[in-house]
């Protein structure tokens, strides 16, 4: 049990320090419709979370990734080699896309509209965010198939998804609860993040994905 919470913790942070959902609520936080939007937001961003991971994890459990006594699987093994050289592919494109010295780095589109947003396109968008963007759904396969192939019982395996749901919300759900309790005083810290993170998106994401992408191939290797 230790031992996959160890592997699931690299793979929570990923998620949780993506830049894009961290961007997108703090634009909500500022916006007119703060509260509606945020809170859909991140009711959306957890049912992501979640449904991506509990997906991942049921199949991992049931097409004979599991663990024998020997070792990993030779499938469960593959998987891990597949889904690292994934990541090391994204983690080059997020590198190549990082902007020019001088540039400003170009954001989503849909961000100009966010502060038109409803509650229920906010949800919306944070599913799509946590469950479809390619980034945060490799890992999330990741984390599932490191759960569902662990061999554990039912009950560690909801504990274990459970702790690397949590980790991969956190940085979602903290500033919402932070504004919450204390509007005034954060307006000025979030701002600051936006900026920062709007300037350092592709290179810590980059940086991110090439240390779990290289930990999953090096962990697939090892256990053929």
């Amino acid at each position: 049990m230790n031992g996959v919470l160890g592997d699931l913790l690299p793979l929570a942070v990923g998620v949780a320090i993506s830049p894009v959902p961290i961007i997108a609520i703090i634009l909500m936080l500022l916006a007119p419709k703060a509260g509606s939007t945020s809170l859909g937001f991140l009711v959306g961003w957890v049912v992501g979370v979640v449904g991506a991971t509990t997906v991942f994890t049921v199949l991992a459990a049931t097409v004979g990734l599991g663990d024998s006594d020997s070792g990993p699987s030779a499938a469960a093994s593959w998987t891990k080699i597949v889904l690292g050289a994934l990541l090391l592919l994204v983690a080059v494109r997020q590198w190549r896309s990082r902007p020019a010295p001088g540039e400003e780095a170009e954001l989503p589109k849909w961000m100009a509209a966010i502060d038109t947003f409803t509650f229920a396109k906010a949800a919306g968008l944070g599913a799509v965010l946590a469950a479809v963007n390619p980034k945060n759904l490799l890992l999330c396969a990741a984390a599932g198939t490191t759960v569902g192939g662990a061999g554990l019982g039912v009950g560690d395996q909801v504990i274990a998804a459970t702790v690397f749901c949590v980790i991969a919300i956190v940085t979602v759900a903290g500033p919402v609860l932070a504004y919450a309790v204390a509007r005034d005083r954060m307006r000025k810290p979030l701002d600051d993040l936006h900026v920062w993170l709007q300037a350092n998106n592709a290179a810590v994401m980059a940086v991110l994905l090439l240390v779990i992408g290289t930990v999953l191939v090096g962990k697939g290797i090892g256990g053929l």
